[in-house]
């Protein structure tokens, strides 16, 4: 069987949205475009718009399971974003110049207890994704069928939080590509290392609520990793249907 894309997703704001694409143009050494492009940093975060942060230094979904269930739509000519959430109304903003519109709406989604989101930060041309290098996520979707069928019921490929979605290769095999190389589409990825997963996954990506226990389940095969972190080393257009190569 022919490897495939079967989704592209972004996430204009890291852990607060999710944004189904068609198609997109990766560059070499970036991050797909917009994918982390702010990241909402809390009262006890030390991040700066000057460089990378770890992700412990802003709000997410694995301290806050309600962040979960927020889609996104951006529009990238205004750099305006709008946010849904089934418990919140509608709200659309500029990240740049809008946190106080943003931090009013996000607000009544924390939990007591936690730190509370403060600004938002952007660093230019530098995607806040949680590796130290500007990767794009590799999801295979056999291995995510082989959790859904170990753990005992349906899971949205949405807890897991990933750019690139592909069908064909067996569960757990993209694992064996760490160190090469796969052509998608017109560009060409090197995959870096699996993605060690945290409690976010474990948050149902409809509700907000969790209600699966992913590690526990990724622990039955034998290590807490889903998908593969890749980094672009030639640039070109990836589509929905592109056909994928390894090298």
């Amino acid at each position: 069987m022919t490897a495939r894309v079967s989704g592209l997703w972004r996430f204009p704001i890291k852990s607060h949205g999710r944004e189904q694409l068609d198609r997109t143009d990766l560059r070499q050494g970036e991050c797909l475009p917009w994918d982390r492009a702010w990241a909402v940093a809390h009262e006890k975060s030390q991040a700066t718009n000057e460089e990378w942060s770890r992700c412990a230094a802003f709000t997410r979904v694995t301290s806050n399971a309600a962040l979960a269930a927020i889609t996104a739509a951006l529009d990238e000519a205004t750099a305006t974003v709008t946010l849904h959430h089934p418990d919140l109304p509608d709200l659309t903003f500029r990240p740049d110049d809008g946190a106080e519109a943003f931090l009013d709406w996000v607000t009544p989604l924390m939990p007591e207890g936690r730190a509370m989101p403060a600004r938002i930060v952007r660093v230019p041309g530098r995607g806040m994704t949680d590796a130290a290098f500007p990767s794009i996520t590799l999801c295979n979707t056999a291995s995510h069928a082989a959790v859904e069928q170990r753990i005992g019921k349906p899971l949205s490929i949405h807890r897991w939080r990933g750019n690139i979605w592909i069908d064909g290769p067996a569960p757990w095999e993209e694992f064996d590509w760490v160190g090469r190389s796969v052509r998608i589409g017109g560009a060409v990825l090197r995959v870096v290392e699996p993605t060690g997963r945290c409690m976010a996954t474990a948050a149902n990506p409809e509700t907000g609520v969790r209600d699966a226990d992913t590690l526990g389940t990724l622990k039955t095969f034998g290590h807490r990793d889903f998908s593969v972190q890749t980094e672009v080393v030639e640039s070109g257009p990836v589509a929905v249907g592109d056909k994928v190569e390894v090298l």
